[in-house]
């Protein structure tokens, strides 16, 4: 192979990892993470994963998720 036919593939090859890398998340950001998660929504007792401190900044809501009484 001639040195423009070795940059002219490198080039097609880099541009073609650029657009393909340009898609759309794998998974949607409402989706249920884990099995717990959907089961918590079947039930319709939902735990919030984050709560607001006493500043107003979010922060993990563990005292409701890790409470022994549901």
């Amino acid at each position: 192979m001639s040195m423009r036919m070795v940059l002219r593939l490198s080039l097609v090859l880099i541009i073609l990892a650029v657009v393909s890398g340009c898609q759309r998340a794998l998974f949607p950001e409402d989706a249920p993470r884990t099995q717990y998660e959907t089961y918590d929504r079947m039930r319709q007792q939902y735990q919030p994963t984050e709560e607001a401190d006493v500043f107003g900044n979010p922060q993990p809501a563990l005292r409701a998720r890790l409470s022994p009484t549901r």
